[in-house]
């Protein structure tokens, strides 16, 4: 199943959150794209405040990767202990009208692949009419390491 949406973001954050649980001091953020906690994970985008436009896809399997004209493309390990895996905005919640559940399989653990670009147009600006696309595509699988898929050119992160 795929969902579209504009999600608003505050302090260049939005989440893919389970039961809406934020464990900020868990956060991973060194790849600075996706940032996994204890459950769930933030997304860090390019702009400070605003609305950017998101996709998720609901996969049973580990999809093939196609890059496209995506700039940057990240794997990560997300925990959803309570089942309830949805993007969310930090500061409004899910979008009650089309918030859709991402843990297919109920409580346990998913890979989240998050696709990216736009991120450099506004850097740290405000921007109520959308210049970031992301891409969320979760499935099923058992906990591993971030992996890079594809890096933007001002990527700095090792």
């Amino acid at each position: 199943m795929t969902v579209s949406r504009q999600v608003f973001v505050n302090e260049g954050l939005f989440g893919v959150l389970d039961h809406g649980e934020i464990s900020t001091e868990t956060a991973d953020f060194s790849n600075g794209l996706v940032a996994p906690m204890v459950s769930g994970a933030f997304i860090l985008t390019g702009i400070n405040t605003g609305f950017v436009n998101a996709e998720t896809r609901v996969m049973d399997k580990r999809p093939d990767m196609d890059p496209g004209d995506w700039e940057e493309v990240i794997e990560v390990s997300v925990h959803a202990p309570a089942g309830d895996l949805k993007v969310e905005s930090l500061d409004l919640g899910p979008d009650a009208e089309s918030a859709h559940l991402l843990s297919s399989a109920g409580p346990a653990w998913y890979r989240l692949r998050v696709h990216a670009r736009g991120r450099e147009v506004l850097r740290d600006k405000v921007s109520m009419e959308p210049v970031e696309d992301y891409l969320l595509i979760v499935w099923p699988a058992p906990p591993t390491g971030a992996t890079v898929l594809r890096a933007s050119e001002t990527d700095t992160s090792p």
